[in-house]
């Protein structure tokens, strides 16, 4: 049987969190097709937004975002010197590929949204579809004026996305004009399950205060900013583990015991940066969101404004983040008025069905096949 093979960014959990909503879709219709998901997100992120789906993961990295001092800083002359070293091994890398692809009998190969594997798809005679609100050489060409070396970064994934043969186009998108065939899709996302009662009795928060989830894989805070959070009364926060601190208001959950989508469904408020996968989720769920702006990522101004249309929201500086001083901004996001735009979804069922009619599978008229777990590297 011919494998899906999807290759995710590790920039950031949003190409994985609507990535695996896909790849979920994909496995109730086509339950009997191996599927092989490559990217350096760790594999239990994954294996948690895929429970019970049939899927073998392999680590790899074929493009590498934005270097990030934490969620919100990043670092333009580290990532150029590190996308630039990428961009050397660029045809090897293509060819490896070619051979994982050929010894895995890759019936399609998905990308979000890595460039090298639409090359070596390319290469390989294979059908090939990406998925996106944004393609790399679009945010790298922002950098541009910094650096001639940048030029280079940008012409190579500009050719690399010129040979998907379809880009699925998310919500909240640039142009994308390096690829050569687009259809626009609605939102991708599934609201979770509320489960506050469980929250509360797993790590012995008080269920009558307002909850806020803190979103991030990491955030700086001191022991000033710790003791600023300690003090806010009324409020319990959450992050997931292995973001935690030894506060007595703010309480770490695993992924591994409550699935994020159900951590984020269970509380009164989200506090955030701008990302795909974190606004989708809030809209999905319609968790008012609490936001602080990002340096030098281009995609913040798109992502801001869908955030400003489609949720209830306030701002929080970020100088106030970095000390802890959160109470104005929770209080600002108290009295926020109610989105004036509605989205629509089901983003992930269209991008399953694309994936069914570019690849050479039919769906599954018996949907009672049992779907099993089989992380490892093939």
């Amino acid at each position: 049987m011919p494998a899906l093979v999807y290759y995710i960014s590790a920039h950031g959990y949003g190409h994985g969190v609507r990535s695996a909503d896909i790849i979920g879709a994909f496995a109730d219709s086509c339950p009997h097709v191996p599927i092989i998901i490559v990217s350096d997100l760790p594999q239990a992120f994954l294996l948690n937004r895929l429970p019970g789906v049939r899927v073998t993961c392999r680590p790899g990295a074929f493009d590498l975002g934005m270097v990030q001092v934490d969620s919100i800083q990043v670092d333009v002359d580290a990532t150029l010197t590190r996308i630039s070293a990428l961009c050397e091994r660029w045809d090897t890398l293509v060819a490896e590929e070619v051979t994982f692809l050929e010894k895995n009998r890759a019936g399609l190969v998905v990308v979000d949204i890595p460039a090298i594997p639409l090359a070596a798809a390319a290469w390989a005679g294979l059908p090939r579809l990406a998925v996106g609100n944004f393609g790399w050489d679009w945010i790298y060409a922002a950098y541009r004026g910094r650096s001639t070396s940048w030029d280079r970064v940008v012409e190579a994934f500009e050719r690399g996305y010129s040979n998907a043969d379809l880009l699925l186009r998310l919500p909240f998108h640039e142009d994308m004009k390096a690829f050569p065939s687009i259809e626009d899709i609605p939102l991708v996302g599934s609201p979770g399950r509320e489960r506050r009662d469980e929250m509360a009795t797993l790590t012995g928060s008080d269920p009558e205060k307002t909850w806020a989830l803190l979103s991030f894989t990491t955030l700086a805070w001191d022991d000033e900013a710790l003791a600023a959070v300690e003090k806010i009364p009324g409020y319990e926060f959450f992050t997931v583990l292995p973001l935690a601190w030894s506060v007595r208001n703010i309480h770490a959950v695993d992924r591994e015991r409550l699935p994020f989508r159900d951590i984020l469904a269970s509380v009164d408020a989200v506090i955030s940066k701008p990302g795909y996968g974190i606004l989708a989720d809030c809209i999905v769920n319609r968790k008012p969101l609490l936001f602080a702006e990002r340096s030098d990522f281009r995609e913040y101004a798109i992502l801001e404004d869908a955030i400003r249309r489609y949720l209830r929201n306030a701002h929080i500086p970020a100088v106030m983040l970095y000390r802890g001083d959160l109470l104005p901004g929770l209080e600002k996001l108290r009295e926020a008025s109610e989105p004036g735009f509605s989205m629509p979804r089901g983003g992930e069922m269209i991008a399953a069905r694309r994936i069914v009619s570019l690849g050479p599978w039919k769906p599954d008229a018996d949907k009672s096949s049992s779907h099993r777990i089989l992380p490892g590297v093939p």
